[in-house]
């Protein structure tokens, strides 16, 4: 996901975009491990995605530090 396309996510949706990308992780990780993963570098794009859209969330409990975002960072 393109870094413009997550800036325009709201709060609960960064939050669930979290949920699905560390949920990626995980399966990718448990690939790896029992040698079924066929492209080792996703795993690195997928940590990269998920740094991605933590660095938005904080961007926004900057600059909203009462919002829902602020409480998931």
């Amino acid at each position: 996901m393109d870094i413009k396309e997550l800036r325009q996510l709201t709060g609960p949706e960064l939050e669930g975009k979290t949920q699905q990308l560390t949920q990626e992780l995980f399966n990718l990780r448990f690939q790896l491990g029992t040698g079924r993963l066929e492209n080792p570098m996703q795993v690195r794009k997928t940590k990269r995605s998920i740094a991605r859209v933590k660095t938005i969330q904080r961007e926004l409990a900057k600059v909203e530090p009462n919002s829902t975002a602020a409480k998931g960072a």
